[in-house]
């Protein structure tokens, strides 16, 4: 079977981020895609805030989440995550947007291992590291069906 080209990866993840309702009600972008990278955002809006006036931890591993799978999927084809972790830095607080870089470090033929930077980018631009992740991705296809992993 022939790979098919970032081309049609990157049209692949577009479709595939258009199709998720809550990347789409969130606003996430796919900001870049090549072979083994990823990046995503998404606006930081009041609404994601969590009762101190953060980003809520749950959005900040959601993005980081998104982006290792994109970045995994950009070396696999469709994929999906099967763990990941990750440790929250300090507070993602202020206006602008999250931004979730993601690398492959590692690969096989059915599985890659990725690591995920994630920053508050302010309005002037300025970057702040919020978070750091990092997971194992998989081809769909070797992934269990989801009455199998009951």
């Amino acid at each position: 079977m022939e790979r098919p080209s970032i081309e049609q990866l990157s049209s692949f993840a577009q479709a595939i981020l258009s199709q998720q309702p809550f990347a789409v009600k969130l606003g996430t972008r796919l900001d870049a895609f090549s072979s083994g990278h990823a990046e995503l955002s998404l606006p930081i809006i009041d609404d994601l805030r969590q009762q101190h006036g953060f980003v809520h931890g749950g959005v900040v591993s959601y993005l980081a989440d998104n982006a290792l799978t994109f970045a995994g999927g950009s070396v696999l084809g469709d994929a999906l995550t099967v763990e990941f972790k990750i440790n929250y830095l300090r507070p993602a607080r202020g206006q602008g947007r999250l931004i979730a870089v993601a690398d492959v470090i590692g690969q096989s033929k059915s599985q890659a291992v990725v690591r995920c930077d994630v920053f508050v980018e302010s309005v002037d631009g300025a970057r702040s590291h919020c978070a750091a992740a990092q997971g194992t991705i998989v081809r769909a296809q070797s992934a269990a069906k989801p009455s199998e992993s009951a």
